[in-house]
């Protein structure tokens, strides 16, 4: 792969002159083989053809005559494909090379330093020490970056691999014309996918991919990381396997009999399972009667066995299809359909005594999934990862139910999250499968596809970004994600729900956060005030579509508050979107007050519910507690300074929690500024920036400490815009009661007991 020095010092101007070349030469070719003044080569084969020729001539000479005014329309065919490879490398590369210039230089503004192959490291200034230095990238803003940069040279060198290919296939030949070409880089690439696909279909065909040598292995791994992005690799790979053939192949890769895969062959299965899902994604988009009979069969393979040799048991299709999901945007219609007919099938079966539940439906346990794990072949799980990586398929399939021959429709969101309702004949939910320490696996898996059904982006985007709302469409999306997270709010609305369900807290704190424009405004309401308080005017909830949550959001906040984590993600998401609110009012001073004190009534219930849950859970072993609340008191590093956009007009801010893998776009309260909004945004973005969150205080050992450091920590915005604002004095003080108020009816809504000694 091309190094960041080889991309950066690149000297396309030869490239260039080469373009220009082969643009004259392509031109005078053109003009010999037709011509428009004077003799040409179509006009010799005219003639030739039309000439009374007698003897040897008839025959030598006009056959000579035609094949060379023939050559001459075929030399030009093919100056044209070497123009267009050279232009489309030209252009390709150059914004390759800009690309990585312009990823560089953004990350120098944050101290981050790219080595050779892409990976980001924090340049530290030379003369201070570590202890002096308040505004390190995070570490997930360093792989943000290395990711960007890697993507880059990656491409970058696919562009020249693809170009050197096409132009060594044309050189081959050096006296004849009759092979031609591709016209430009985009062909080159389809015609090298589909013969690579070709190879590599026939070879799995052949013998036994089993016994596949590691060096084999490696070699269509490579391939498809290459041609992973290449429809003409994937969909001619998928459709010449056929849909079951692309099952067994899996198969026996992965599974073959009596074999413990472990060590280096392990690890290159786990690469070849990563690319080969991206490759059948890809494929997925593919319009062609070939590719919709491929998920066809796919689809009618999902409740047929793949036995091992020998008779002895072997997985279902639905397990072996779902393992090769993970990973790649799959197309949507193929996703809910597969999904349908999946829980379709293990509904069916679960009346079967001889099944009873998916843990016994799914029970097959030789390996599917690389890298190894103590997780069951659950289908189900694989299925939900395909739905994280594609927002709108996810959105879909939790707004649909399945039936099943002779059972109760049953929402998928019920099914899956255990939500029976309130009839009492409401169909059984579902029973996940345990993994070998008893507990429910697939939980993660389950909430990453509500992250990105709710939120609108893949649950592992780094640089995520808040969908549009300009179109009807748009906002129609914007409304079932809304309805979705109302749902998720009244469902998971105590902490023994969430923590019944493991892996779901981190994906429902990102719910939170990435919503937390509606749980402000949903907090804001007290006794049906909001109306006469005109909230909706002060939170600009019609232009930013807020909803109300439910009046479970309460309690939702304090499950969330529970955990440490969960507490910090989303009090620092309030923390970066009351900032913003405060600084959308402008001029507005009072405006502005008035909204920091709705965010301050979200941040006293989270601070009251986190405090509770740290005396409840310590109430009799007071040194635990005290060291607890010191950790609750000194929470920092939320990596603000990885998204918040300093400059106005900045819609979204991502923020990346301490803790948690994926980033998490933040919603703000303006879109565009100027005049007062860019003064007062800029000034509390570059403070929040600049303190990164930096909340840390000496050691905490009382309740009370702690809600005082938690007070510190809401009012820290508002205080910094009031001095901006010059809101000081009589003006503070008038507004201070005000605040302390809204303070206190947040924590209002979670208090209960603090259960203290």
């Amino acid at each position: 792969m091309l190094t960041v020095s080889d991309l950066l010092e690149l000297r396309l101007g030869k490239l260039r002159e080469a373009v220009t070349d082969w643009q004259t030469m392509a031109g005078r070719l053109q003009r010999l083989a037709e011509g428009k003044d004077g003799i040409s080569a179509a006009d010799l084969a005219q003639q030739a053809g039309s000439a009374d020729w007698h003897g040897v001539n008839a025959t030598v000479t006009r056959e000579f005559i035609t094949k060379t005014s023939r050559e001459f329309g075929q030399a030009a065919a093919e100056a044209k494909t070497v123009l267009g490879l050279l232009r489309d490398t030209h252009s390709d590369l150059a914004k390759h090379k800009s690309d990585l210039q312009t990823a560089i230089d953004n990350g120098r503004t944050r101290r981050i330093r790219h080595d050779e192959d892409g990976t980001a490291r924090y340049a530290h200034p030379q003369g201070m020490l570590g202890s002096e230095i308040t505004d390190k990238p995070s570490q997930a803003e360093l792989d943000a970056a290395a990711e960007r940069v890697t993507r880059i040279l990656w491409e970058a060198t696919e562009t020249d691999r693809i170009a050197a290919e096409a132009l060594r296939g044309i050189a081959k030949n050096k006296h004849d014309f009759r092979t031609g070409g591709p016209k430009d880089l985009a062909a080159a690439d389809a015609r090298q996918g589909k013969k690579e696909a070709e190879y590599w279909a026939k070879k799995i065909k052949e013998g036994d991919v089993s016994e596949w040598s590691d060096k084999e292995l490696a070699r269509f791994n490579e391939s498809l990381r290459n041609q992973r992005d290449n429809k003409a690799f994937t969909a001619t790979l998928a459709t010449s396997l056929g849909g079951e053939g692309t099952l067994q192949f899996w198969r026996d890769l992965a599974a073959p009999p009596g074999a413990d895969i472990e060590g280096d062959r392990a690890k290159m299965l786990a690469h070849v399972q990563d690319n080969l899902s991206m490759s059948l994604a890809n494929a997925t988009h593919v319009d062609t009667p070939a590719m919709d009979e491929w998920k066809r069969d796919v689809i009618a393979a999902g409740d047929k066995k793949f036995p091992l040799p020998d008779g002895i048991q072997g997985p279902y299709g639905f397990q072996i299809a779902s393992s090769l999901m993970k990973k790649g945007k799959f197309a949507s219609g193929f996703l809910n359909d597969y999904g349908t007919k999946m829980i379709e099938f293990e509904r069916e079966k679960g009346k079967s005594p001889a099944y009873g539940n998916p843990g016994n439906l799914w029970g097959f346990d030789s390996r599917l999934d690389y890298p190894p794990s103590d997780k069951p072949n659950d289908p189900v799980a694989g299925f939900l990862e395909g739905l994280a990586h594609n927002p709108g398929a996810s959105a879909a399939f939790f707004k649909g139910s399945t039936q099943g021959e002779g059972l109760e429709p049953i929402d998928n969101y019920d099914y899956l999250v255990g939500a029976k309702g309130d009839e009492a004949n409401a169909p059984d939910v579902r029973s996940w499968p345990q993994g070998e320490d008893g507990k429910p696996a697939g939980y993660a898996s389950l909430g990453h596809a509500l992250e990105s059904a709710t939120l609108g982006y893949a649950y592992d985007d780094k640089t995520p970004e808040i969908p549009p709302t300009k179109t009807d469409a748009q906002i129609e999306a914007r409304q079932d994600r809304t309805d979705l997270m109302r749902r998720v709010v009244d469902h998971y609305n105590s902490a023994d729900t969430i923590d019944g369900q493991p892996g779901m807290r981190d994906s429902l704190a990102r719910m939170a956060a990435g919503h937390v424009d509606s749980i402000t405004y949903t907090v804001s309401d007290f006794g049906g005030s909001r109306g006469p308080a005109d909230v909706d005017g002060l939170l600009d909830a019609g232009k930013k579509h807020l909803v109300h949550l439910g009046d479970g959001t309460p309690n939702f906040l304090r499950a969330l508050a529970s955990d440490q984590d969960s507490y910090a993600t989303v009090s620092s998401a309030q923390q970066v979107y009351g900032t913003s609110l405060m600084a959308a009012q402008g001029n507005d001073h009072g405006a502005a007050m008035d909204a920091g004190g709705y965010s301050l009534k979200v941040h006293g219930a989270l601070d009251e519910a986190r405090i509770e849950a740290i005396g409840k859970e310590f109430a009799d072993e007071e040194d635990k507690r005290n060291e607890a609340l010191e950790k609750q008191a000194g929470w920092r590093k939320f990596a603000a300074s990885a998204a918040i956009g300093t400059a106005v007009g900045v819609g979204a801010a991502t923020v990346i929690p301490a803790g948690a893998a994926a980033a998490i776009a933040v919603p703000l309260a303006f879109e565009a500024g100027g005049g007062a909004v860019e003064t007062f945004s800029t000034n509390t973005f570059d403070w929040l920036k600049a303190d990164e969150y930096d909340n840390t205080q000496q050691a905490i050992n009382s309740i009370d400490a702690a809600k005082r450091a938690g007070e510190s920590n809401a009012m820290a915005p508002i205080v910094k815009y009031a001095e901006s604002a010059g809101i000081i004095g009589g003006s503070w003080r008038k507004d201070e009661p005000d605040l302390l108020a809204q303070y206190g009816a947040g924590v209002g809504l979670t208090d209960t007991d603090n259960a203290r000694k």
